[in-house]
């Protein structure tokens, strides 16, 4: 483990994110005190489909767009 301080980790986030990448962890300390870690993300567990589909449609459930069409906010989206 290695510990930055936060000046260094703005001057060279690219390369310690590399090295968090290959699971190096990184500990970015402000005035020799530990404030936050770097580490590699890894992969986000999967759910089943129909999961997240019944999840969406509880969610959907009892809301409404007031008014607005789906189409007219892509459309103004694109502007």
């Amino acid at each position: 483990m290695t510990t930055v301080g936060t000046y260094e980790a703005k001057t060279k986030f690219t390369s310690l994110l590399k090295r968090a990448e290959k699971g190096e962890t990184i500990i970015i300390a402000r005035h020799g005190v530990p404030v936050a870690k770097l580490l590699a993300a890894g992969t986000p567990p999967k759910r089943p489909v129909r999961e997240v589909i019944a999840q969406m449609k509880e969610f959907a459930r009892g809301r409404s767009l007031r008014g607005l069409s789906i189409k007219k906010m892509i459309e103004d989206g694109r502007a």
